[in-house]
């Protein structure tokens, strides 16, 4: 049975219109600005109705608006990608698959930031035995050496999320709002769980600075921006022996937004 705030999410996003992915086609935004917030579910559903009230519709796939993703992020043996971001290099990346979990598609991706703020995604289907490890796939080996700075002998799988993700579109279709609930983390190399409990993590993707309603929205609701990566939150959380004296605030931040001590297993 869900729970009171599971519940009340589900309810506010059926009240939202729903597009395809054949409608959304338009909104890949693939070269783009991300700003992510930080808020808890009881906030959430505020801005659920405001959205719905201004005309935004939600990604309805497989019969759901809400979709269950698994992800698996890949790093070296030092994690140099996490230290990358942890000592605020501005150009960074990140390696994961992931598997929309209704549908069963699985792709690798890699995400490249530049000095300028900006992020481009690359992303390859490969089959779903593949989440935990892709080395002895020529495609993937090769599509990952033209797109990141590592080849896939250098990458290991260091740590799993789990998540419910809803995505928004605006009705002029220059934008698109995903919102994370029930983020789970596993870490491979010291067995560690945590969970993020009534925490949500919304990223507002543009491609520019085109003008949004929903920054009004969420300004409304003071939400407001937080720099944060469910990878470094996950690591930093998961592994004691990681250096990550910088997340340790960005711990503190979830906490207080969300009224709820983190706990890790």
């Amino acid at each position: 049975m869900p729970d009171t705030g599971t519940f009340s999410i589900d309810r506010a996003v059926g009240a939202i219109a729903p597009i395809t992915l054949a409608e959304m086609d338009a909104v890949k935004l693939l070269n783009r600005i991300d700003t992510k917030y930080l808020t808890d579910e009881a906030t959430l559903v505020q801005v659920l109705a405001d959205a719905a009230q201004a005309g935004y519709r939600a990604l309805e796939t497989e019969g759901t608006k809400i979709s269950p993703y698994d992800s698996i992020y890949y790093d070296t043996e030092g994690l140099d990608m996490f230290l990358d971001h942890h000592n605020r290099r501005l150009a960074r990346q990140k390696v994961r698959t992931r598997v929309y979990v209704n549908s069963g598609d699985a792709f690798l991706e890699i995400k490249r930031k530049n000095n300028h703020g900006r992020t481009r995604k690359k992303r390859l289907s490969i089959p779903l035995s593949e989440m935990k490890g892709f080395s002895t796939d020529p495609l993937a080996s090769t599509y990952l050496a033209k797109h990141s700075a590592y080849t896939a002998d250098q990458l290991r799988p260091v740590l799993s999320t789990s998540f419910r993700r809803i995505t928004l579109v605006n009705p002029a279709k220059t934008e698109r709002l995903t919102i994370d609930t029930a983020l789970q983390f596993e870490n491979f190399r010291t067995g560690k769980k945590a969970s993020l409990g009534p925490a949500v993590i919304i990223e507002l993707k543009q491609d520019g600075h085109a003008a949004s309603q929903m920054k009004g929205i969420l300004l409304q609701n003071r939400v407001k921006p937080v720099r944060l990566s469910k990878y470094c939150i996950a690591e930093t959380l998961t592994d004691p022996g990681a250096k990550h004296n910088r997340f340790k605030v960005k711990i503190r931040t979830i906490e207080k937004t969300t009224q709820h001590k983190i706990n890790v297993l």
